[in-house]
């Protein structure tokens, strides 16, 4: 497995473990965030989608997807920008913003292993 491979397997269970906490207990990943508890099912929905998302990280890192590991290194900081506009405008609060601070680490550790000689 190539390192950029590693990376982007590793960003995969990351992924993985957010929808699993989000599917059975969303409250946990909002009180480790200091947020409130809540009832809202669109939580755990989106766990559902990042759990589909996290097995195609998975998935294509170990088919060694290159095509797929560059597109994550300009999608992910994205997310980064997204979060930042939606704490500025008061939308969500601001520490979501640590979720973009690690796809942005996890797309620039990619970025650099794309860069270095296999091995």
């Amino acid at each position: 497995m190539s390192k950029a491979a590693i990376s982007i397997l590793v960003f995969g269970c990351y992924i993985l473990i957010n929808a699993v906490t989000l599917l059975a207990k969303p409250d946990l990943l909002l009180g480790t965030l200091g947020l409130p508890p809540t009832h809202e099912p669109w939580l755990r929905v989106f766990g559902a989608v990042i759990f589909v998302l996290a097995l195609y990280y998975i998935q294509a890192a170990r088919q060694e997807v290159t095509p797929f590991f560059r597109w994550t290194t300009w999608g992910r900081p994205l997310l980064l920008v997204g979060l930042i506009i939606l704490a500025v405008l008061r939308l969500v609060p601001p520490i979501v913003i640590v979720f973009g601070v690690i796809d942005l680490a996890g797309a620039a550790w990619t970025a650099v292993a794309l860069r270095s000689p296999a091995v």
